[in-house]
């Protein structure tokens, strides 16, 4: 069974290569043979984090930005490409592809980062989720959030999104009930609004000059009772 759900998410993450000219954050099949070209995950963890803070530099200084608001928007493009497969495997109700962090890789690219694996770990549901959130994803929103003063929430946001994201878009997906299922730190961050979506917290896109709010900002949720 999970041959065959290998196959189901390759092949949306293809289809999703194809419509993107191949500009994508994941490999469609996931894994990896790590090469020059690829920098362990774990290298990002490593004190005093210079990797890591090269990388929110660099991305504050592409949009002429604030380290925080830097940090927030590194993360939120290695925190969507990194969620995107388990998303997607769990709206086609198949397996969860699970990358230990100790055999996660990346390389800087047009969609901003790409992440693989040279081993995927397969689990099952809500709680692999949780379980892949809190090894991979939980420790570089502590540091990034130390490092640059930026709220966790804020950061969470980014991967709530990540999951409404892809299964309001790509493969339709209870979103909402997936979020409840995997509880905190994620839950209660996005909220649906007809077909679309609203965050409860700002990936800070919208504080730098001269641009439009995401579609999802906060800021853009009507007012109770505005007319």
């Amino acid at each position: 069974m999970v041959a065959t759900e290998v196959r189901d998410v390759t092949g949306v993450l293809e289809r999703l290569a194809t419509e993107r000219s191949g500009v994508i954050g994941v490999p469609p099949g996931l894994v990896v043979t790590p090469d020059a070209t690829w920098t362990p995950a774990t290298e990002l963890l490593r004190q005093p984090y210079t990797l890591l803070g090269e990388l929110v530099d660099q991305t504050a200084a592409r949009w002429n930005a604030p380290r925080h608001v830097g940090a927030a928007l590194f993360w939120k493009t290695y925190g969507y490409w990194h969620t995107l497969p388990m998303a997607l495997a769990w709206a086609l109700g198949g397996p969860i592809p699970v990358m230990p962090l100790a055999e996660t890789y990346f390389k800087v690219s047009e969609a901003g980062v790409t992440i693989g694996a040279s081993r995927v770990r397969w689990g099952s549901g809500p709680e692999a989720i949780r379980e892949a959130l809190e090894e991979s994803q939980a420790p570089l929103v502590r540091v990034l959030s130390g490092m640059a003063k930026v709220g966790e929430r804020t950061l969470w946001g980014s991967t709530a999104e990540a999951f409404a994201h892809p299964l309001t878009l790509i493969e339709p997906g209870d979103y909402m009930a997936l979020l409840r299922e995997i509880g905190r730190p994620v839950d209660g961050l996005v909220e649906p609004a007809g077909d679309a979506y609203f965050r409860r917290t700002c990936c800070l896109w919208v504080t730098l000059p001269d641009v439009e709010p995401c579609g999802s900002c906060c800021v853009l949720k009507p007012r109770p009772g505005s007319a």
